[in-house]
């Protein structure tokens, strides 16, 4: 949405650089890696028109990679899987590149809708995006550990009224279970494509879970038993890209190869 993107960096500058009129910045943005050209260029002159001096763009892996202090400038592979709202970005890197690079659009949003469908499936209850969220914070797992309930409220699809249910780990486990193959298949599609070299660095150095999707409760463990690698979720999961981010705009130099313009 163009219009809405150039408001929102106008917004940023502004309360950066606290309403001078005269602030046109250097504006790094991160995009996905499936993104196509027509889209970037688009980010780019959103930004351009909010009023930047310069815009570069920089793959969202890339920015996680930079954010977890992956060391994505040596001759060692890393792979960095960063589950956000709307996409699952995977990505092997070397050498300050991308050796293959996967971009998915189920995500975060995704597990809410899965639980809201699941939710109307199993128990006819009508429930909102916040509460399908909150259940996914609260409750949701990869791999149910324990037999705690947990009380939902919603509307009841058959009366129309009111209505609470119980539901267990094992309902949002088995909810979420879709999203998290599609995941884990296009991770294991990524390990096939990965060079036999990195192959054997990642044996060591193992996977790095980044953004919001890897708070997800025990989706570590559902990784490493899926893959039969090493899984570490970041220190801070859902700054990594931005933190990465703001590295890169403050380090061109050493960044230059992993930065673009449209």
């Amino acid at each position: 949405d163009f219009i809405v993107t150039e408001e929102m960096i106008k917004h940023f500058i502004k309360k950066v650089h606290k309403r001078s009129t005269f602030a046109n910045p250097r504006i790094l943005i991160c995009v996905p890696t499936g993104s196509t050209p027509v889209e970037r260029k688009a980010i780019q002159d959103s930004a351009l028109a909010a009023g930047a001096r310069r815009v570069q763009l920089i793959e969202e892996p890339i920015a996680a990679a930079v954010g977890a202090g992956l060391p994505i400038n040596e001759a060692t592979g890393s792979m960095v899987i960063d589950i956000g709202g709307g996409t699952t970005e995977i990505a092997v890197m070397s050498l300050g590149g991308v050796v293959y690079s996967e971009s998915l659009r189920v995500a975060g949003d995704a597990m809410d809708n899965a639980l809201k469908n699941y939710m109307r499936e199993e128990y006819n209850l009508m429930i909102g995006d916040s509460t399908s969220e909150k259940i996914k914070k609260d409750i949701g797992t990869a791999v149910p550990t324990n037999n705690n309930t947990y009380a939902v409220k919603g509307r009841d699809l058959r009366s129309g009224t009111p209505k609470e249910v119980n539901i267990s780990e094992e309902d949002t486990s088995e909810a979420l279970n879709p999203i998290l193959k599609e995941i884990v298949s296009a991770i294991k599609k990524a390990l096939e494509n990965t060079p036999p070299e990195l192959s054997a660095d990642l044996v060591d150095m193992g996977l790095t879970m980044t953004g919001g999707g890897s708070l997800l409760k025990n989706i570590d463990k559902r990784f490493s038993k899926e893959t039969g690698l090493p899984v570490n979720i970041a220190d801070d999961p859902l700054s990594c890209v931005a933190i990465g981010t703001g590295k890169a705009l403050e380090n061109p130099e050493i960044f230059s190869t992993v930065l673009s313009e449209y």
